[in-house]
């Protein structure tokens, strides 16, 4: 009888309330929001959004209340309107190609990068522990909260809202982040040079594996319009990537 009293006890936890954030802080998160171009219907969507899991040792919430589930939905309303995006700007090309600037656009470094751009790590809700190892300006939080946000949005305003802002703050710096000294390793400078010549995106294939598991040996070559421009090798595909790049860049005369 105590065991099922129990599992009783941590079934209903799962369902606690929301903790309710002080108003302060409310005004606060939703003159961010108004700020980055959006104004909230629904308040608590925001606020979840901003919640990071630390932040659950103070509201003695569940889980389910971290932004984690927003963040999930935000992924995947972001992998939409940003494929819908490229789809729409670059009708001549293909899938593999378009796949290249995608994972660009929707990566770690990007969106962390974008976070910071629109100060998001200053409303984002963590605990003290986690604020004093630095949670407000680690890449993946401010990545994930990102998301989150977006999740967000697309409840409170609709597809339409959360492309809007998508397009606001990430969308409309596509030339920039393709440009970006950080952002220029020889794979981000052959994207940039095939797109300023409309030669098409830069399309990357291993050809070979050679070696035991654990001393692999890629080899890949880059295509640009169906020509093979380059072949690299290294220890990761990565690497071989990065080294068919540069050979390529090489053989167009860039570098």
């Amino acid at each position: 009888m105590r065991y099922y009293a129990s599992a009783f006890k941590r079934f209903l936890l799962k369902f606690k309330r929301p903790h309710k954030v002080d108003q302060t802080t409310i005004e606060r998160a939703q003159s961010f929001a108004e700020g980055s171009g959006y104004i909230f219907k629904n308040p608590e969507l925001l606020i979840n959004a901003l919640k990071h899991r630390s932040y659950l040792s103070i509201s003695n919430e569940s889980r389910l209340f971290s932004n984690e589930r927003l963040e999930l939905l935000g992924d995947a309303v972001l992998g939409l309107v940003v494929t819908d995006y490229l789809y729409q700007k670059f009708p001549e090309q293909e899938e593999g190609e378009l796949t290249t600037v995608k994972s660009l656009l929707v990566s770690r470094e990007i969106l962390a990068h974008t976070a910071r751009d629109i100060s998001l790590g200053d409303y984002i809700l963590l605990n003290e522990a986690e604020e004093k190892a630095g949670g407000r300006h680690r890449m993946s939080i401010l990545a994930d909260t990102l998301e989150a946000l977006i999740g967000a949005i697309y409840l409170d305003g609709g597809l339409e809202s959360a492309r809007t802002f998508i397009q606001r703050v990430l969308l409309k710096n596509l030339k920039k982040i393709l440009s970006e000294e950080k952002n220029k390793n020889f794979k981000s400078i052959l994207l940039e040079y095939s797109q300023s010549k409309s030669m098409g995106l830069p399309l990357y294939n291993v050809r070979s594996e050679e070696g035991p598991d654990h001393r692999k040996l890629f080899t890949v070559e880059v295509r640009i319009q169906n020509e093979i421009l380059g072949l690299g090798k290294g220890t990761s595909k990565k690497n071989a990537e990065q080294h068919a790049a540069q050979n390529a860049l090489r053989k167009l005369l860039v570098i």
